[in-house]
């Protein structure tokens, strides 16, 4: 356990340059102790970056805003899905993923040593589910008619479903997240959402398995416009699976954040426990997908020397294939590989659902060889507006992790 543990009413952080403002505290060997009753949020250099870009971004979405697509982006009739769909849409529920799968493997099955990682995923996927929202209203054409599909349902539609169920979702992560908050803030309510936790957590775990298998089955109707190596009658489940497999990682990856900003260490037990459930998640998965490329026959499509078969091998390479090298070998007993691993295996959906959306679309967009192609690529105002949604995801989640019992729960 590190010496920074943050307990409930106060907590340690290193290397703080300087301290909240209206906040008790005293000097100590390890840095400064801040009494969290009270809100606080630690200045630092990297904080302040954050800040002064997160700012910019949201200028930036203010312009998108009242000027619409076409003055921010370079999307077009061809190209009418781009950074802001496969980044902050698809990625963004696949990575956000972690919160259920973790739901599951603690409050279903039950298995305590993962216990400590809980809360750390529950926040980090309702963060990561409120920047899809944000993604989703961002790329609408008119985004003030985001709401009418709340009353005009559209049943025969994969994306109505998508749309309900992330919303649906979202708010069961938002009541789920009440929990922790009544802990100090409108303590009278917290008995309630105790109470209604274990309905919560069965919602929590069912309604994002129906999405994320959606947004796979989309490009089941894109057979003969998505290229081979990404089509398939089964693409529903690689998408499923990898948000499932992405959770682990994703929770590795939080730990950098956690113990850079806040002095808190995850700790190893848990994270290599569950990175060998993820590893072992990725075995079926190439199991699964390269059967299923050699069962269609497009197993050729690999050894073509296209671009597309390029990006193919270096998302399995990268992304999955030593991931599954690092948490099955000694290499999973060090803190620094499972990092490591975190961030190739989340690199590695991202990836993916890049290549979906932009990569296995390339040729039939453009309707000409890659060599004469005029293809998309983002603007300066897309790459600004996603990185913003991240940075500003981060800050919220040092705020709240700063303010609220979230890194660990006492024991009861």
């Amino acid at each position: 356990m590190s010496d920074t543990h943050i307990d409930p009413l106060k907590q340690t952080i290193p290397n703080a340059v300087d301290v909240p403002w209206s906040v008790k505290f005293e000097k100590e060997k390890l840095g400064v102790r801040i009494d969290i009753e009270r809100w606080t949020f630690l200045f630092t250099p990297f904080r302040a970056a954050l800040i002064l870009f997160t700012l910019f971004a949201l200028a930036v979405m203010g312009w998108r805003f009242l000027m619409g697509l076409e003055a921010a982006t370079h999307l077009t009739d061809h190209w009418p899905w781009g950074l802001w769909k496969a980044m902050a849409v698809f990625s963004g529920v696949a990575l956000a993923g972690g919160g259920y799968g973790t739901a599951f493997l603690v409050h279903v099955l039950h298995i305590k040593r993962l216990q400590p990682l809980a809360r750390t995923t529950m926040l980090a996927s309702l963060l990561g589910y409120l920047l899809v929202l944000g993604g989703l209203i961002l790329e609408i054409g008119r985004w003030f008619n985001f709401w009418p599909p709340f009353y005009s349902w559209g049943l025969a539609s994969p994306l109505f479903e998508i749309f309900i169920c992330i919303s649906l979702y979202t708010t069961v992560q938002v009541l789920e997240m009440c929990e922790v908050v009544t802990e100090k803030i409108g303590r009278w309510f917290n008995r309630f959402f105790v109470m209604v936790m274990p309905f919560l957590i069965i919602m929590g775990v069912l309604l994002p398995s129906l999405h994320q298998s959606s947004l796979g089955a989309l490009y089941i109707l894109a057979k003969g416009k998505l290229h081979e190596l990404w089509w398939s009658p089964y693409i529903w489940l690689y998408f499923l699976m990898t948000s499932l497999f992405v959770g682990p990682a994703m929770i590795a990856v939080t730990s950098v954040i956690t113990d850079k900003c806040l002095g808190h260490k995850i700790p190893l037990d848990p994270m290599r426990y569950v990175a060998r459930i993820g590893g072992a998640l990725m075995v079926l998965y190439l199991l699964i997908r390269f059967g299923d490329l050699a069962h269609r026959g497009e197993i050729g499509q690999l050894f073509t020397g296209s671009f597309e078969s390029y990006f193919f091998m270096a998302e399995i390479l990268l992304g999955v294939v030593i991931p599954i090298v690092i948490v099955f070998s000694p290499l999973a007993n060090s803190r620094g590989w499972l990092i490591v691993y975190g961030f190739l295996a989340s690199f590695g959906v991202l990836f993916n659902r890049t290549n979906v959306v932009i990569t296995g679309m390339w040729r039939d967009a453009t309707g000409m060889s890659w060599d004469k192609a005029v293809v998309y690529y983002p603007s300066f105002f897309e790459v600004v507006i996603a990185l913003g949604l991240v940075t500003g995801s981060v800050l919220v989640f040092l705020y709240l992790c700063e303010n609220f019992r979230i890194l660990e729960e006492e024991k009861r």
